[in-house]
Order: C-alpha cells, then structure tokens, then sequence
C-alpha cells in the first residue's frame, strides 16, 4: 500500500493513528534517504505511544528509548557495520516494546520474520510517498485494520 503525505504533520499523524495497532514485541523498518522524514515518523509514534520525551534522531547513540503506552526502541544501524550482531537485537525485538529500525536492509540477517516496513520517499520539498508493508499473517491484519479505520475513506 502507498500513501501521500503533504507535510511533517501529515507524516506524524499517520504514525500516530498507525500507534494505536502496535503491540509488545513489534518492530518497524524504516527507510527513506536523509532528510525525507524518518525522524519526524518515529515522533508522531512517539505521541501515538504517549511518549513524553523529545525524540531526536539516534544516528550517533545508535539506540534511543523512550517511555510510553509500550517502550519505544528507536535504532539507527546506518554506521553500526560488522558490529551489528553485537547490538543485542533481538532482546529488544522479543522485549516489551516497539522496536522501530532505520536502514534495517543494513542488517537484513538480524531482522524478524514479521514486522512493518515504512519507505518514506521524497516527492517534493513537503510531499511524501509512504510505501507500507506488513510481513506475518497478524501484521499484515492489523495493517488493513489500521488503513479501514484511519486511511481509506470514501
């Protein structure tokens, strides 16, 4: 499924509404290039998940978590390397929370067999196309209930 998003506050109300269908032990892929939104997706997930805190990007920390309705894992693994392994991954994926991964495809040996993907590609200066994928039967369910209740309206 691909959406459009005109502005930040389209593409954070989005991941807000999206939020509310997250469960314990989700993970996100996130993909985009610099500057096309991923940070701006995981704040509106951030308010979904009634996180408080500001949510900055963890491109030099690699693992940001914030407190919420779940516990959010936010991981950037763009300079993570050979050393991905060494991350504890799947600790955070099996735990409590909501792991959301940005360039995930760099770690692609790491990654669950059931999760999100979000591709955020820049159409113009404020425009987004939001390319959404499930992987998992369960996923890929509450992906079409999310999109009946919120997206598609006639």
């Amino acid at each position: 499924m691909e959406l459009k998003s005109f502005s930040v506050e389209d593409t954070m109300a989005l991941a807000a509404s999206f939020a509310a269908y997250l469960k314990p032990s989700d993970c996100i892929l996130l993909a985009g290039d610099l500057g096309a939104g991923k940070t701006h997706f995981v704040k509106g997930l951030g308010r979904g998940l009634g996180v408080d805190r500001m949510i900055t990007s963890p491109t030099f920390t690699i693992i940001k978590e914030y407190e919420g309705r779940l516990p959010l894992y936010h991981m950037d693994v763009y300079r993570v390397g050979e050393e991905a392994d060494e991350l504890g991954l799947e600790e955070y994926i099996e735990g409590s929370g909501v792991t959301v991964i940005e360039w995930a495809h760099l770690i692609q040996d790491l990654l669950p067999a059931h999760s999100f993907s979000f591709t955020i590609k820049k159409s113009s200066e404020t425009e987004r196309d939001i390319l959404i994928q499930a992987q998992g039967s369960s996923h890929l369910r509450r992906l079409e209930e999310w999109m009946n209740d919120n997206v598609i309206r006639d």
